[in-house]
């Protein structure tokens, strides 16, 4: 007799530790900055394209010219490809430029790492705006040669579901920056 009670309090005591495990799987996770400004971000999954204001103006793409990103989601939602090129240009990144970066959380940070015609590969951090509708990346680290400049900083800026903005800075050798503002709406 002693043994059924045994395996009974043993039987009732697992029900009642899966029953808590379930209540407690159900309760939202808070999500953290990062996972928030990352899923902002995959909001912008598209083709956008608009012009482009550098600062100072005398670089090879210049002020208003038509730019296009395109930006998809890939390894099942964990990472953010973000790619630029000029539009009128052939989409062929062995003659022009075409930079791709790509956006992805690791642990509690939302990170961005560009491969830069440049030859390098400047990883940034993210952190949001208080309204959320804003994320900074600052510079991090770099790898490869910085002798023709490197990305310095990101911003993007959601406007609405077709429209967001896209400021870049570039630093050139001599530590001298250089602005691009690209004003994107969503291509129809």
């Amino acid at each position: 007799m002693k043994a059924v009670r045994f395996m009974l309090s043993v039987v009732v005591m697992s029900l009642s530790t899966l029953v808590f495990a379930q209540s407690d799987a159900q309760k939202p996770v808070p999500q953290t900055d990062a996972e928030k400004s990352f899923n902002l971000l995959k909001m912008f999954a598209g083709t956008w394209q608009g012009p482009v204001t550098i600062d100072p103006p005398q670089h090879k793409m210049g002020n208003g010219d038509v730019t296009q990103v395109s930006m998809r989601v890939t390894s099942r939602g964990n990472a953010l490809v973000h790619e630029m090129y000029q539009e009128g240009k052939a989409n062929d990144p062995t003659r022009y430029d075409h930079p791709v970066t790509m956006l992805y959380l690791e642990g509690d940070r939302l990170l961005l790492t560009h491969y830069c015609d440049a030859g390098n590969r400047p990883r940034m951090v993210a952190k949001s705006s208080p309204d959320g509708r804003k994320v900074e990346f600052d510079f991090l680290d770099v790898a490869g040669s910085t002798q023709y400049g490197h990305m310095q900083h990101a911003i993007f800026t959601l406007i609405d579901a077709n429209h967001h903005v896209e400021d870049w800075t570039y630093m050139m050798p001599g530590e001298k920056p250089v602005h691009a503002h690209m004003d994107l709406k969503k291509a129809q």
